[in-house]
């Protein structure tokens, strides 16, 4: 398992000394991918920015997009948190269809590339700079919460994230998160025919890590099976109203990391998780 991104630490960042799957403890994960986001902003916004566009809002690299799916509902007048924002390209998208949304990254450069989207189109999005399993946020502040592939898969304790996000939501409000589809642990990171062959055990949840000359991670991402998710969710007090794995659309050509045409046709390559936090007298 290799990014799901794509990217390698650019040329300014450490050299990397081994690479593999071992355990990495939250503080270590945090430290290792804040540096990482940060080294590798800008490339990644160089790199992936047409496709994800300056305010749109898309699930995957299937390309689904939220003005098709409405995974959310009805957006218009409610207050919403974007966890691993980004450049909060889904946060302008979500304030230009009424909503009031808030970005949170932990990476700092991310968000400067949100500050430079903001000036480009006129949005501007509130941005917050912290850590997804410690929101800072008053408990019920929001009506919705999204995620598009962000934090979830670079944090090692994600049921604390679930309970954060249960804490901030108001009874009623809706979760929808999507991270890569956990069967793709399973197979090697490769857009062609090489990453058809199941390799690895889906069962393993040791995270793949990237490690320094200096024995300190530099990148750390973390596998949890689909049953995993479910527990995480339910144990939060949270409800799983629909599972949706996106199919690779027809005349989408564009190869992004181990995602591609090939593969997207014969294995799910996206997650995307509906969650709802049960209201007065509901059971979770």
């Amino acid at each position: 398992m290799t990014h799901d991104s794509g990217l390698a630490p650019g040329p300014a960042g450490p050299e990397v000394a081994s690479v593999g799957r071992t355990d990495c403890d939250e503080p270590a994960s945090r430290w290792a991918n804040r540096g990482w986001w940060d080294r590798v902003a800008a490339e990644y916004q160089a790199e992936h920015g047409t496709f994800l566009g300056d305010a749109e809002f898309v699930w995957g690299p299937e390309g689904l997009s939220e003005a098709t799916a409405g995974l959310l509902g009805p957006v218009a007048g409610r207050r919403v948190l974007e966890i691993g924002a980004g450049a909060a390209q889904c946060s302008r998208w979500l304030a230009r269809a009424g909503a009031d949304p808030v970005a949170l990254d932990l990476s700092i450069e991310q968000l400067r590339h949100s500050r430079a989207l903001d000036r480009r189109t006129g949005a501007r999005v509130p941005v917050v700079q912290a850590d997804a399993g410690a929101l800072p946020f008053a408990d019920a502040a929001f009506d919705l919460a999204c995620s598009a592939y962000g934090a979830l898969p670079f944090v090692a304790d994600s049921a604390r994230v679930m309970r954060e996000v249960a804490r901030v939501l108001r009874p009623g409000g809706r979760w929808v998160f999507s991270v890569t589809h956990p069967i793709r642990w399973a197979l090697p990171d490769d857009p062609g025919p090489d990453g058809l062959v199941v390799r690895d055990s889906y069962f393993d949840r040791r995270p793949y890590v990237e490690t320094g000359t200096d024995g300190r991670p530099v990148y750390a991402e973390h596998h949890r099976t689909l049953g995993d998710r479910v527990r995480e969710i339910v144990g939060a007090g949270l409800r799983l109203v629909d599972l949706v794995e996106p199919e690779w659309p027809d005349g989408h050509d564009r190869v992004w990391g181990g995602w591609s045409p090939l593969r997207g046709r014969l294995v799910p390559g996206t997650a995307i998780f509906c969650c709802t936090k049960p209201g007065p007298g509901e059971a979770a």
